[in-house]
């Protein structure tokens, strides 16, 4: 694995052996709402927002909910997909990528058959959502870096709840799955199982992390608040991460997650993170760079440029 990669890895694993005592957040100058969606990258927001009601949350269930009001610049603060913060700011949005707050949710699980590498899905059929959109290009970059485009047959689905309920539903079966579906899947089916995680895979091609989520913040927001934010943003993050148990019942009462079974269980394979300043741009811009190779409007139609970036 590349140094980036392993250097963020190590972060994130220091940050979750260390279960010490619940800080204080510091309180910004004033009450701060943010935009996100139900699922991993609003997760690490969780405990934050439980320990200080000068911070708010307006969770939804669809970017389409988000985006009217990033675009009007009446959202100040969201969690949104890495990719479609680029799109957004391509479409005029004044807005900025303060923080990476989700590395990959992307997993290989297996029902039946024996995968212990990308390698050993050659001539085998993996179901998959995402069609199109970032899981695609994710899996057919990995699958072309390692020597095997046209070599495993991906079988597009609408839905990641399509895609379990096929793996639940056969004797046999390969698929790809984001969390925290990963999570309802094993608890539902015993016979499944986790085999590659896909963010320790791109680590095996890349110096750089493979991103899902973002924060972004508007243009117009005080720095001072803004730095205010992240401050407490990463403490809730590395708190989270290194208590899972206590945190999981805020994410679920909050409805990020269905259940705070599923919410104590998906937290370790989320990634979780805090990348800011040089270190969200480095790992961003790479990403963002692979889905343009992929296909130019999955990013906007062209790169952002060095304005996208906060604190770089």
């Amino acid at each position: 694995m590349k140094t980036r990669v392993l250097a963020v890895f190590a972060a994130l694993l220091l940050a979750g052996c260390a279960a010490a005592p619940a800080p204080t957040p510091t309180r910004t100058a004033a009450p701060l709402q943010v935009a996100a969606l139900k699922g991993p990258t609003t997760m690490g927001l969780a405990w934050m927002i439980s320990q200080d009601d000068s911070y708010s949350l307006s969770l939804h269930g669809a970017a389409d909910e988000i985006t009217p009001g990033i675009v009007k610049g009446e959202v100040k603060l969201a969690a949104i997909p890495a990719n479609l913060a680029a799109v957004l700011h391509a479409k005029g949005a004044k807005i900025k990528v303060a923080a990476v707050n989700t590395l990959g949710v992307l997993y290989v699980v297996a029902k039946g058959e024996f995968v212990d590498s990308l390698a050993a899905l050659e001539g085998k059929t993996v179901y998959s959502t995402g069609k199109g959109t970032t899981p695609q290009y994710v899996v057919e970059h990995l699958l072309a870096k390692n020597g095997l485009k046209g070599k495993v047959k991906v079988e597009y689905l609408s839905e990641a709840s399509e895609v379990a309920a096929r793996v639940a539903a056969e004797k046999s079966a390969v698929a790809v799955l984001p969390e925290p579906y990963v999570t309802t899947l094993l608890a539902k089916d015993k016979d499944v199982s986790v085999a590659l995680d896909l963010t320790l895979e791109w680590g095996k091609i890349s110096e750089d992390a493979l991103v899902t989520g973002v924060l972004v913040a508007a243009d117009d927001l005080d720095s001072v608040v803004l730095d205010a934010f992240l401050k407490d943003y990463q403490t809730s993050i590395e708190y989270t991460n290194a208590n899972p148990a206590d945190v999981a019942p805020i994410i679920s009462g909050l409805e990020i997650v269905p259940s705070v079974e599923v919410a104590e269980a998906a937290i370790p394979r989320c990634h979780l993170s805090f990348l800011a300043g040089k270190d969200a741009k480095a790992a961003v811009s790479a990403y963002l760079k692979v889905l343009h190779e992929a296909n130019p409007e999955s990013v906007g139609g062209s790169l952002p440029g060095d304005d996208f970036y906060y604190g770089a």
